[in-house]
């Protein structure tokens, strides 16, 4: 029998489930954020990634005007850190950095534990360095156009260092070789500091380097400077001529852009993105970044999926064009 004072009842509960259901949405989109927000870093303390989401988690916080709180998820070349964030509640309250290595590992991976564009409420990209191709300071190798030389008459035996298998510096390396016509030997390092060792020691060739860490090298007067793979010469370091000054067209800069987790409302993505702009134009921001070998590079999240789409791209063609190993 139908019982109006259940069914007024029932009606009350439903509503108000379906109330609190939409309720975070709502909340978050107009009143973000209302509590503290964990930027997850999946690279160690020290480096390049770790030193600009602490300078950007610094600044998000005094705009923000509320904590946000640096952790760290180190391992698998930033896979934990950035799995964590796409699986996470789509509402703005976990970030990460991804990287320029972020489409490398779409184009060197068989398989990832989520999809590079889709499972990631990408925010803009902040950050943007060349790769640099640099020798040890005593080397005969004078320039790029040299280095290319030496490698056409000695095939395979001229040798260029990375951060491992499979890295943004190992594609970069292979890259200018393939444009270049030239092969090279590839030896893998585990990071910069060992591969700098064996540089300046004679057992290997070249180095490629992000400009993060080869530009001190070479103010420093370890290292000299070949080429960098921006589109033009760097106001930071004039005298360094670009490799697409050699082989036209062959320009490329690494990145750093801030993700949240896929699905978080277009009013909190917008607000973290209009807060970085703010941010990235800060004079203090600027010259760290200067000092770190970088520009400010803010976008829009489109122009950030673009830019990993169009990655992901040239990445899988040097895959493809020098056999390299899907791991």
């Amino acid at each position: 029998m139908f019982n109006l004072q259940n069914f007024k009842r029932s009606l009350g509960v439903s509503l108000l489930a379906a109330l609190a259901f939409s309720a975070p949405i709502s909340s978050n989109a107009q009143d973000y954020p209302n509590k503290p927000i964990r930027f997850v870093v999946g690279f160690p303390p020290g480096g390049s990634s770790d030193i600009i989401t602490r300078l950007i988690a610094q600044k998000l916080s005094e705009r923000l005007n509320q904590t946000v709180v640096v952790e760290q998820k180190v391992g698998a070349t930033g896979l934990i850190a950035n799995d964590f964030v796409a699986k996470s509640a789509p509402d703005g309250y976990n970030m990460v950095l991804l990287t320029g290595g972020h489409p490398v590992s779409a184009a060197v991976m068989n398989k990832l534990p989520y999809d590079p564009v889709k499972d990631f409420g990408l925010v803009s990209t902040i950050i943007a360095y060349p790769m640099v191709i640099s020798v040890a300071q005593d080397s005969p190798i004078k320039s790029l156009p040299d280095l290319l030389a030496r490698a056409k008459a000695q095939p395979g035996k001229m040798s260029f260092s990375s951060a491992g298998v499979g890295s943004l510096q190992h594609l970069t390396g292979e890259w200018v070789a393939s444009e270049a016509g030239v092969s090279m030997l590839h030896v893998p390092f585990k990071g910069a500091g060992p591969a700098m060792i064996e540089l300046l020691g004679g057992r290997v060739d070249v180095m490629v380097e992000t400009s993060t860490f080869a530009f001190g090298q070479i103010r420093g007067g370890k290292m000299r400077g070949l080429a960098s793979t921006a589109s033009t010469r760097s106001p930071l370091m004039a005298d360094l001529p670009t490799v697409a000054e050699t082989l036209p067209g062959l320009d490329f800069s690494s990145w750093l852009g801030l993700a949240v987790a896929p699905g978080t409302p277009v009013a909190v993505v917008d607000k973290i993105n209009r807060e970085l702009r703010v941010i990235l134009d800060m004079d203090d921001v600027k010259k760290r970044f200067a000092e770190l070998g970088g520009t400010p590079i803010p976008s829009t999240p489109a122009q950030m999926r673009e830019r990993i789409e169009r990655e992901m791209a040239v990445w899988k063609r040097v895959v493809d064009l020098k056999k390299i190993e899907r791991q």
